[in-house]
């Protein structure tokens, strides 16, 4: 225990839209993370990873990081990232031994989800993680030509401690901002209670019949021919999964504008019924479907 290296200037990485990543300085200089606080920067859900992890222990293997887990990334992490992953390092922080990893990693962390995302090998509910992934790369590139010209110009002996982080803060939750949730939750929750389902906010997991209540719901009534349009340009694949969104073929201009309209009247439509049936006749009243020619307008050319 004597060997390993101590923690000499512990804090706390604000970032990532208020997400907060413990660090230290060890008494050898290197820089460290903890796996939690990555975790939470990446928005890893905890329940699969771990369960992979279990896995992994049982058959003698070494676990990665939760962040790591998935097994969409395995064939994206090399050798090097791999033994780095799995061998933590120890360090005496207080009293106990903890265990942290080099906050170079954190970089190549992302790099890997952005490749596995790019080789569609992502289940579609790990596609918010690698779209975190993107953002906290790029809010790391900025801070990063920042903090070089500080040192560059020796104002880092004059700006606050902090300065750098409420930089990247305010960075990242503009870019988390202009990437908000297309489908909110409230519409999922509205919908699980006129079902009569428990809701489960944390959760990803929802009924296969969703899909299909979405597109009765939204994308048959939001145009003519929409649904239609979307499914030839976004096809399922063996297993009966699409490997993006359909709201993702819709153009900014014209389809997100009139799809974000439409969720939230459906919602509003939902919050003032009782019962599904209510909510489905004043759903057909106010935005019945139509069998018309394509909108086009709607949608990206690609």
């Amino acid at each position: 225990m004597k060997d390993l290296p101590k923690v000499e200037f512990p804090g706390v990485l604000e970032i990532v839209a208020g997400a907060k990543i413990p660090c230290a300085v060890l008494s050898d200089g290197r820089r460290v993370l903890s796996e939690a606080g990555i975790s939470n920067a990446l928005g890893s859900r905890t329940g699969g990873a771990i369960r992979i992890k279990k896995k992994m222990v049982e058959s003698g293997g070494a676990p990665l990081p939760i962040f790591a887990a998935p097994k969409g990334l395995k064939a994206f992490i090399s050798e090097e990232l791999w033994c780095d992953l799995t061998n933590p390092l120890q360090c005496i922080h207080g009293n106990r031994i903890a265990d942290y990893y080099e906050a170079t990693l954190l970089p190549q962390i992302c790099d890997v989800w952005l490749m596995a995302r790019d080789a569609g090998a992502l289940h579609p509910q790990q596609l918010s993680r690698a779209k975190q992934a993107e953002i906290l790369m790029r809010g790391l590139a900025h801070i990063g030509i920042i903090a070089l010209v500080d040192e560059a110009t020796g104002y880092q002996e004059a700006r606050d401690r902090k300065a750098l982080a409420v930089i990247l803060d305010r960075y990242l939750r503009k870019e988390f901002a202009a990437w908000a949730k297309t489908f909110p939750d409230e519409f999922y929750k509205q919908m699980f209670k006129l079902k009569g389902w428990p809701y489960n906010p944390s959760s990803v997991k929802r009924p296969s019949i969703i899909g299909k209540y979405t597109n009765d719901i939204v994308y048959e009534r939001l145009a003519p021919g929409i649904l239609e349009e979307l499914q030839k340009l976004n096809p399922k694949n063996e297993q009966g999964r699409r490997k993006h969104k359909n709201f993702q073929f819709l153009t900014d201009d014209v389809g997100h504008p009139a799809l974000s309209r439409h969720i939230h009247a459906v919602i509003a439509l939902m919050r003032g019924s009782t019962t599904w049936d209510g909510f489905y006749r004043l759903l057909q009243r106010s935005f019945s479907k139509q069998n018309e020619s394509i909108w086009l307008s709607l949608l990206d050319d690609e």
